[in-house]
């Protein structure tokens, strides 16, 4: 039932895509930077800053399902049901990701960089990106019921992101390092801090954005019944295509993340370029860019599933082939990363699509539809996926003996580019074999869910 007649267009497309930027200029930056910062700067050990990040995972179990529940249950104002979180969350969540990166600390005792350390990453992470993420993924069935529309929204917000992390993949590394006596690339810590600051500003202005350019369509009631945990777990675990984008969006960020906080160390560490690590910065959104002129009609051609597990086992055979090159020209490297990011861009374009697949297929089993609930264990999965690229890289970093003592031994930045190459490579093998076997939501499958539920819709409205 439409909220209002104003029809869905590039407005609602492009204020969409501004929320996934605002997000990512916060997520991307701590994926990519906030390990690399406390241990160059802050001199905490890796694996420490990856348990901590693997630890607030689990915090996480709880505000997400509890903000789905909290978003699920709020009443329809005005601007509809998601977007007022948007608007009431932004400051907040821009606060506490630039106290994250407090290099006026730097002098303080280890204890005092660890405890603030933890209490920033949570506030930011497991309380306020929760609840402005939460409503702002939700929010995608609420701009439009065309499955059409839908898969317009998971493109224009995978662009959103990968625009953040192209801006911050160029910008950080122009920025941020110096060269000490001995021509190593060092970070710096006034500067990170001041380019978190910057990020923050723009993380603001881009939620505000979506924010005014968004219209909810479709009415999204209020859930009023009486929570039953019991039986929300139970409904959450016998979801087999819940549990399979789960699965396979841990696998997805855990590529992802890795590709984005390895090149923090591949491109300044073992090939001594941190121009080349700006320019590959460009190469996600390019790539992204191109992969979305056609990703449309490739998925209404091929579906959602079977292009994704196409461009993941794309994704890893270039990867393997990079290990195999063992190269050490930094522009080779980089145009090897252009192709395999194409692989993960195949994915990231329509997995937004999929899981409005899956909050589809749930309201056509069950008779019930859980948008916030659903997207909220989706996010859990993403964070999940997050802590599993912080926690295997921070362990195996910590295992070939990195420091900020030892970055720059022979040693050491061998296992850098082996880790860049061989995480990806597994990862990816991984999320075709998650999706092949786990997410039963093929081409036939999602276009008989549509028909069903336009029928319901169509009597409803009758």
């Amino acid at each position: 039932m439409a909220t209002n007649t104003k029809k869905f267009g590039m407005v609602d497309k492009l204020g969409y895509m501004f929320g996934d930027f605002g997000n990512d200029l916060t997520f991307i930056l701590s994926s990519m930077m906030l390990m690399k910062f406390y241990s160059d700067v802050m001199g905490v050990s890796v694996a420490l800053v990856g348990t901590m990040m693997m630890v607030a995972r689990f915090v996480d179990a709880f505000t997400d399902v509890a903000m789905g529940q909290i978003v699920d249950r709020s009443r329809p104002g005005k601007k509809g049901k998601f977007l007022p979180w948007i608007r009431r969350m932004c400051g907040p969540v821009a606060v506490a990701s630039f106290l994250m990166y407090a290099s006026w600390f730097q002098d303080m005792s280890m204890g005092f960089k660890i405890g603030w350390m933890f209490v920033t990453y949570l506030l930011w992470g497991s309380v306020f990106y929760t609840s402005i993420n939460i409503p702002y993924g939700s929010m995608a069935s609420a701009l439009s019921a065309d499955p059409k529309e839908r898969a317009q929204l998971s493109s224009f917000r995978t662009i959103g992101a990968t625009i953040a992390g192209s801006v911050i993949g160029i910008v950080l590394p122009l920025i941020v390092y110096y060269q000490d006596e001995a021509g190593n690339q060092i970070l710096s810590g006034p500067k990170t801090t001041l380019a978190a600051g910057i990020f923050s500003v723009g993380a603001v202005i881009c939620y505000l954005l979506c924010y005014f350019m968004s219209t909810e369509r479709v009415k999204v009631e209020q859930k009023t019944e009486k929570f039953n945990f019991k039986e929300l777990v139970k409904g959450l675990v016998t979801n087999k295509a819940l549990v399979g984008i789960v699965i396979c969006s841990i696998l997805m960020l855990l590529v992802q993340l890795t590709m984005q906080s390895m090149s923090t160390y591949v491109y300044p560490n073992y090939f001594g370029n941190v121009q080349a690590q700006s320019v590959a910065g460009v190469v996600g959104l390019v790539m992204t860019l191109l992969l979305s002129t056609v990703v449309v009609k490739l998925q209404v051609k091929m579906g959602r599933k079977e292009l994704a597990i196409a461009g993941s086992l794309f994704g890893a055979v270039i990867f393997f082939i990079t290990w195999l090159t063992h190269t050490k020209n930094a522009w080779l490297y980089v145009g090897l990363y252009a192709l395999a990011y194409l692989g993960l861009a195949a994915f990231s374009l329509i997995c937004w699509a999929m899981i409005t697949d899956v909050i589809d297929d749930t309201e056509v089993r069950t008779g019930e539809r859980s948008d916030g609930t659903i997207y909220a264990v989706y996010s859990f999965a993403r964070k999940l996926g997050q802590a599993a690229s912080a926690g295997v890289t921070g362990a195996l970093l910590g295992l070939i003996g990195y420091s900020a003592e030892t970055a720059f031994e022979p040693a050491v930045t061998e296992g850098i580019f082996n880790l860049a190459c061989l995480i990806p490579t597994g990862g990816f093998i991984l999320l075709a074999a998650a999706l092949w076997f786990f997410y039963p939501l093929n081409k036939k499958r999602v276009e008989d869910n549509a028909k069903i539920l336009a029928e319901k819709a169509e009597k409803a409205n009758k």
